[in-house]
């Protein structure tokens, strides 16, 4: 394997958790996945985006810094491979788009402290689908205090992820996934498969799915 720390990107939707897990077993990878259930501001942020956003984000912030921290720190004889659902920078996307500018500010601050102990990910897989798609995947999964999301929302997140990576060159598989079915479609993991591989330069390297 040419890539020892695969992170996995995209919208509220994408498909992130499912690839994950379909790779971390295809690849016998240790599994980072976020543990977003436990963070209890998100169904009041939902509710009230104001009010519980900057919460929201620090509690975030807090508990993927201690996986990715101990991500550091451990290392797996046997599982030389990792495989995380999100990227550390996901704090900063989401906040900018979440907070206004005076905690923004702040919590950038708290955000360089934490980022550069950790490790950055040889390559980022991104997933990208149409708002059209991402809210069918929404409505499928059924969390409850997701089914009222805006489109308009997931708009600003998905220009935010595609600004932040091609305005950072980062080492990206940036994969359509508008029919993706990682789950149904073995196909379709296949060219995840096949594409990881390889090793690439720096920007973006695009694929589409049969």
């Amino acid at each position: 394997m040419k890539h020892n720390f695969i992170t996995i990107e995209g919208n509220i939707g994408a498909g992130k958790t499912t690839l994950a897990n379909l790779l971390s077993q295809k690849l016998n990878a240790r599994l980072i996945l976020e543990e977003f259930a436990d963070n209890p501001f998100l169904p009041k942020f939902y509710e009230n985006p104001a009010q519980y956003a900057f919460p929201l984000e620090l509690f975030f912030m807090a508990e993927r810094y201690k996986q990715q921290k101990d991500l550091v720190h451990t290392k797996e004889l046997f599982q030389p491979v990792t495989v995380s659902d999100y990227l550390f920078t996901k704090c900063l996307l989401f906040a900018k788009v979440n907070l206004p500018q005076e905690e923004f500010r702040l919590y950038q601050k708290l955000f360089d402290i934490m980022h550069q102990q950790l490790v950055f990910p040889d390559i980022l897989i991104y997933l990208h689908a149409p708002v059209s798609k991402l809210q069918q995947n929404i409505k499928k999964r059924n969390r409850q205090f997701e089914q009222s999301i805006p489109d308009e929302y997931l708009f600003n997140i998905q220009e935010t992820y595609t600004n932040y990576i091609k305005q950072h060159n980062i080492k990206t598989l940036f994969i359509d996934a508008s029919n993706a079915d990682f789950s149904g479609n073995e196909a379709h993991l296949k060219v995840v498969m096949d594409a990881l591989e390889h090793d690439y330069e720096n920007g973006q390297h695009y694929f589409t799915l049969p």
